[in-house]
């Protein structure tokens, strides 16, 4: 294999700046928005005290899991020795950080108390899953790095002795981290909908999915700004073929979940009323997440030949029912009523055994917007001012 050369975009063009200018103003709308919200309370929000976790959440969760799934071809090229994968390694590192950035400002921002994000960061409750997740954000953070500077470094990236190591390392981290953030939601036995430990290897699958389509259009939009495609004809059915075999086992690991909770009596209410009589959320379940975001790509990656608009259209297709997925996950187990007392009658007042009403405000979406604005601009920026985009000596 010839000589990989790395570039960045050294002549950006009007779109390149024009796209930049978007996502800076949607960057600081969230802003605004955030400081709405802590100004106002969240009382300018569509969240209650029955549902504490609005569409931001929806936002952070779903860039969080999708940047652990963004290293896919970092990984591929150096745990599982696919030589082919590597001129976009350094670019899946960048996209990797930069989308967990994104998840993390939108968490930070939605707390409602961000000045005490520092007494969050010191002063930690191991008995919760939560403060696990801290230490792994922060650590996938760091391995990642490491892992790009071995990579882009002259001297340690010229064997494999450093990137190698540290690319298992950070194969095995992301792994936990998507495990850490599935179990936020598995170990919570409070919510039906939550306690299932089959959450955890559901979100690890929905990683790889996401990961993957957030980098195709990510990976076009380099190309158009350096005026050559990134993807060459035999690439594109790789990844065409990739990303077809994650959506797949997202599609398992979904269908996996739901006959689990099936099979027991006790989850039987809150699944009538996810797959059945939910309304809006049961219309988001099998219209976004499994349609849009599930059957639909697969037939058009697996019964279409490889194109750059097709593999494109596809990648776009998965992103959004992965936002419908996570909406029915995190809203859906909310909204549907706590069984406080099993097998008893409850004769409170106050909205017990009731679906409870959400509707997002503008504020939320805002915030949930501009920290995906933030992840691309950080994207953008970095793709410019370093070489993380590759381009053949033949070129």
């Amino acid at each position: 294999m010839a000589r990989l050369v790395f570039r960045r975009i050294e002549q950006p063009g009007r779109e390149y700046w024009a796209g930049l200018g978007v996502l800076a103003v949607l960057a600081m709308v969230g802003l605004w928005a955030a400081h709405v919200m802590e100004l106002e309370g969240h009382v300018v929000t569509g969240m209650t005290n029955r549902v504490v976790w609005g569409l931001p959440h929806v936002f952070a969760v779903f860039l969080i899991v999708a940047a652990s799934g963004a290293l896919n071809a970092a990984s591929i090229a150096s745990v599982f020795g696919q030589a082919d994968y590597k001129p976009y390694a350094r670019l899946s590192g960048l996209i990797a950080i930069a989308l967990l950035a994104g998840g993390l400002a939108v968490l930070v921002l939605d707390l409602g108390r961000p000045d005490r994000l520092i007494v969050a960061m010191t002063r930690y409750n191991f008995a919760s899953i939560f403060a696990w997740n801290i230490f792994l954000y922060v650590g996938f953070v760091a391995i990642v790095a490491a892992y790009l500077v071995a990579m882009m470094d002259r001297e340690l990236g010229r064997s494999d002795r450093w990137s190698k190591p540290i690319g298992w390392l950070a194969f095995l981290w992301r792994l936990v981290l998507t495990t850490g953030t599935g179990s936020i939601f598995g170990w919570l036995v409070a919510r039906e909908a939550y306690d299932a430990a089959v959450l955890a290897p559901l979100f690890i699958a929905s990683s790889l999915a996401l990961g993957t389509a957030a980098s195709i259009p990510i990976l076009a939009a380099c190309g158009r700004a350096l005026g050559e495609p990134l993807l060459a004809d035999d690439m594109l059915s790789r990844w065409q073929r990739l990303l077809a075999i994650f959506v797949a086992a997202t599609l398992y690991f979904t269908a996996l979940h739901h006959l689990t909770n099936l099979y027991a009596s006790a989850h039987h209410g809150i699944e009538r009323f996810l797959l059945l009589e939910g309304g809006g959320i049961t219309q988001l379940f099998w219209i976004g997440q499994v349609g849009i975001g599930g059957v639909l790509p697969l037939a058009l990656l697996l019964l279409s030949a490889p194109t750059m608009a097709r593999l494109n259209l596809a990648a776009i297709m998965v992103l959004v029912g992965g936002l419908a997925q996570f909406y029915v996950v995190i809203i859906g187990g909310q909204v549907y009523p706590q069984t406080l007392f099993p097998g008893m009658e409850i004769t409170s007042s106050f909205h017990d055994g009731e679906i409870a009403p959400y509707r997002a405000s503008f504020y939320e979406l805002a915030l949930g917007l501009g920290g995906a604005a933030f992840a691309l601009l950080l994207i953008g920026i970095g793709a410019a001012l370093l070489p993380f985009l590759p381009r053949h000596p033949a070129r």
